[in-house]
């Protein structure tokens, strides 16, 4: 009894261990990235510091002197992402429940083929992307960025995995019987089940549109329609001085709204991947 209680204690000894490493390896950066906004460009160049300093608000009216239009610049980042967020998750749960529920010739490949989009990095599509945008009148419009997340390869990947665990076909069946549209099913029934889900998916969704700079970088030419990462990217065009503390703000700025986003829902995130990884 000894031996095995002495066993355990070992094991989550060297768990917590490797814990501890892994929120040190996560924390300090995002911390030295807070701290270098308070810090001037000769402070940051002079070495690392864990201790804020006092520049904070000079850092600040660089960025405004620059002519950079933050609050427009986060306003735009935070309408892309909601909207974004909405379209993914929708769209993604109505395509996984169609995947799941229905049978229909070829479903098994039309599966794999979603696998294969996944694993294909967005570089190696972006020039015959911006094409086909080009053509449709898209080009330096959001919706060349909110359209194509209607088949987002990765989020329906996701919900198929996530509505497999969750469905109860006997529901669908009593839907059916009461006279409920498919449509009527799946917003009435499924949807109120798939919400730990939706909101992993969204939060990922949101996330990934928030952090989004290549795809827009392409796309949007207007600075008025620029993203809040666009906006302090355009910081490292100064041929005189780059202001490495304002950058630092600036991203800063564009970090501690996602970690916020984590701390508020992190709890669904874990249920939600927990769910969806157990399958009957």
């Amino acid at each position: 009894m000894n031996t095995h209680n002495s066993g355990t204690f070992v094991q989550r000894f060297f768990v917590y261990v490797l814990l501890t490493i892994l929120l040190i390896l996560v924390v300090v950066p995002i911390w030295l990235l807070i701290v270098n906004g308070t810090r001037s460009t000769t402070e940051i160049q002079q070495g690392i510091s864990l201790l804020p300093s006092t520049h904070a608000i000079e850092n600040y009216n660089i960025l405004l002197g620059r002519g950079l239009d933050l609050p427009r610049g986060f306003a735009n980042s935070l309408f892309l992402a909601v909207i974004s967020t909405i379209v993914t998750v929708y769209f993604a749960l109505l395509t996984a429940y169609g995947i799941v529920v229905y049978e229909f010739p070829g479903k098994k490949y039309f599966s794999n083929f979603i696998i294969i989009l996944v694993m294909i990095p967005l570089q190696l599509s972006i020039i015959g992307f911006y094409q086909y945008m080009s053509k449709l009148g898209l080009v330096d419009n959001y919706l060349s960025l909110i359209l194509p997340l209607i088949a987002s390869a990765s989020a329906v990947f996701f919900g198929k995995q996530y509505l497999e665990a969750i469905v109860i076909q006997d529901l669908i069946d009593a839907g059916r019987i009461d006279g409920a549209s498919e449509l009527g099913i799946f917003h009435t029934i499924m949807l109120p089940l798939a919400v730990p889900g939706a909101i992993t998916m969204g939060i990922f969704a949101f996330v990934g549109s928030w952090n989004n700079f290549f795809t827009p970088f392409i796309m949007i030419t207007s600075i008025e329609k620029y993203t809040l990462p666009m906006l302090v990217q355009t910081m490292r065009g100064d041929v005189y001085r780059t202001e490495y503390g304002a950058i630092y703000l600036g991203l800063a700025m564009t970090v501690v709204p996602i970690i916020i986003l984590y701390a508020i829902f992190s709890r669904y995130i874990v249920s939600g991947i927990s769910l969806g990884a157990v399958k009957d």
